[in-house]
């Protein structure tokens, strides 16, 4: 699994309105539609009211590269100018392992 940590910053509330025209539009829904996607969600930090944090989960880089390639790409690139938000990335890619059994005991299922 890859993961994608998307943070959207702007000012005035508008990566937070990108976000709630993202799900208004549909175009939230088409992306967890797609082949490959794990999980696609926004969040809100408590200390950062004008950044929007988008948690994107996919199967495997093949995945990710036909999401490229979709029409929802240029939908979120016109939204992007749209909101005037500027963005930063992190990738990570999960440990086949599996939580370690030495830090499950922090967990609360």
């Amino acid at each position: 699994m890859i993961v994608m940590n998307l943070r959207y910053t702007g000012i005035n509330g508008n990566a937070r309105k990108f976000a709630e025209e993202m799900v208004k539009n549909g175009t939230v829904s088409a992306i967890r539609n797609e082949q490959g996607n794990l999980r696609y969600e926004y969040y809100i930090p408590l200390d950062d009211p004008e950044t929007v944090l988008l948690i994107d989960a996919w199967e495997n880089q093949e995945a990710i590269d036909i999401h490229h390639v979709s029409p929802m790409m240029n939908v979120i690139a016109k939204l992007r100018e749209k909101y005037h938000l500027h963005m930063t990335a992190e990738r990570y890619i999960s440990d086949e392992a599996g939580i370690p059994e030495t830090d499950k005991k922090f967990i609360k299922e």
